[in-house]
């Protein structure tokens, strides 16, 4: 029996960083292909960063820039069919990102900033795109009452997202606390993990940030067990080689039993 939509997995997937055409196209290509028979459970979103605007060193890459990343984003939707997510830096980017993607994505860091949280709100109503903002990594999970009720100001809470990406415990160190999906929830939206930065070591590299891959898997399924209604997750086809998050994306190819395992949890959920 098909999952009603709104009950279905959110799954956001794809590079950390929008690198090169080549490497979008081919991505965006193998994920159409490899989850087409998951589509009565998963919704899937294209992801990638056009800006990697909060990195370690002066020298590190950031990415195409808005121009040409939203360019690359809108052949993925036309060519792939593929609904798609990438973040914002400043509010006047929010109506210009909303026009091309499905999915605006507020930075950890910029949480709390209520210009931020306003624009994109009113550009997701406008262009009826979804809002997502990532929980903090220095804030309870309590503490995003007020995100959500900034954006409800503007937006309906079904189209928020609060998303779990771990909290600072020490230094250069994450956890994450599997309560937080549960009480995000109750303040009436959808909330997601993100798989991938929550096993980050910020900065446990010197110029780079470290990573704990193995510990994915594990605490995704975690996740999803205590109540999570999407996983984002960054995926790359050779991760040690990537440009940005090197230590914390994924093998491309290993994404989709991984999915399926986070499926038959949720199934029995």
């Amino acid at each position: 029996m098909e999952i009603d939509k709104n009950d279905k997995l959110d799954l956001f997937i794809g590079p950390c960083m929008l690198e090169t055409e080549k490497l979008v196209f081919e991505t965006a290509e193998f994920l159409a292909k490899e989850f087409s028979d998951l589509e009565n459970e998963v919704n899937i979103y294209f992801k990638g960063s056009f800006d990697k605007a909060n990195r370690s060193a002066i020298d590190s890459k950031r990415g195409p820039g808005l121009e040409q990343g939203l360019d690359w984003m809108q052949k993925v939707a036309t060519e792939f069919n593929l609904k798609t997510i990438t973040d914002f830096h400043y509010p006047e980017q929010a109506e210009i990102v909303a026009k091309i993607v499905d999915v605006l994505q507020v930075p950890a860091f910029l949480c709390r900033q209520t210009d931020m949280i306003v624009a994109g709100a009113k550009a997701c109503k406008e262009h009826n795109s979804i809002l997502k903002v990532k929980k903090g990594q220095f804030l309870a999970p309590s503490d995003t009452k007020n995100i959500v009720e900034k954006a409800a100001t503007y937006l309906e809470r079904e189209n928020i997202r609060l998303t779990e990406r771990g909290t600072s415990f020490g230094y250069n160190n994450l956890v994450v606390d599997m309560s937080s999906f549960q009480i995000m929830k109750d303040f009436g939206v959808k909330t997601v993990h993100d798989a991938t930065h929550c096993v980050q070591r910020p900065g446990g590299l010197g110029k780079t940030t470290g990573g704990k891959r193995e510990q994915i898997f594990v605490l995704a399924k975690a996740a999803v067990a205590a109540g999570a209604d999407g996983i984002f997750m960054e995926a790359h086809p050779d991760p040690d080689n990537a440009w940005s998050d090197a230590s914390s994306q994924i093998q491309m190819h290993k994404a989709k039993d991984m999915i399926k395992k986070l499926l038959e949890i949720r199934s029995v959920l």
